[in-house]
């Protein structure tokens, strides 16, 4: 009951109220991508969403145009494909905003398991499976835990091992919490958690991790 409708309601409301509040940013933001290298706005990745129904990602592109032909999906801060402008939307999280779209179409819901790519899904076992039983989303509690993947992968030689092996078991783990424990209260608290993450990152010029929450 509370996924089906309480759930995506305030996801509608909270989108809509976000992507006109935020128009300015994603006018902003689309000049200064064009102005870079002249290539596209939006990146549109393959996700896997809600029952294993395969979906297009928005972010706003903050790497060299087809950088997934060129390299692996797990991405560093140091990944020579980042271009100057994504640097900075990446370090504030503002590539992210697109997927407020995501949102109103269905495919994602404001709080939830963060979205994988195929080959990780596909290795999913059957009990974490059960993390597709739900809508992915833009923020959970393994965003939370880890605000600042690509500063973590950028210690490490080979990006796609690191999330392997350092990053995934935690974070699936906790994706297995969210949907155990789905609640609005617990929602609540991620959508405040998250907000207090973000002021911190411009408090301390994108130097955050969940520690300093």
């Amino acid at each position: 009951m509370y996924e089906k409708y309480i759930k995506r309601f305030i996801d509608i409301v909270i989108a809509a109220v976000l992507l006109f509040l935020f128009l300015p940013v994603f006018a902003l933001v689309s000049y200064l991508i064009r102005k870079e290298d002249g290539g596209s706005v939006f990146y549109k990745g393959e996700r896997i969403g809600k029952n294993g129904v395969p979906f297009k990602m928005y972010k706003f592109r903050t790497m060299v145009m087809n950088a997934d032909k060129v390299g692996g999906s797990s991405t560093s801060d140091n990944d020579p494909r980042i271009t100057k402008v994504g640097k900075a939307l990446r370090k504030y999280k503002i590539d992210e905003l697109p997927q407020l779209i995501n949102v109103l179409k269905g495919e994602m819901s404001i709080v939830g398991p963060r979205p994988e790519v195929k080959e990780y899904v596909e290795l999913y076992t059957e009990d974490e499976k059960r993390i597709l039983r739900v809508r992915p989303g833009m923020t959970d509690w393994a965003s939370i835990w880890n605000p600042d993947e690509g500063n973590i992968l950028a210690k490490y030689e080979d990006p796609d091992k690191a999330y392997m092996e350092v990053i995934r078991p935690k974070k699936l783990e906790l994706q297995k919490k969210y949907v155990e424990e789905l609640s609005l209260s617990n929602d609540i608290r991620i959508i405040i958690k998250t907000i207090k993450i973000l002021f911190a990152k411009l408090l301390t010029k994108g130097e955050v991790n969940s520690k300093n929450v």
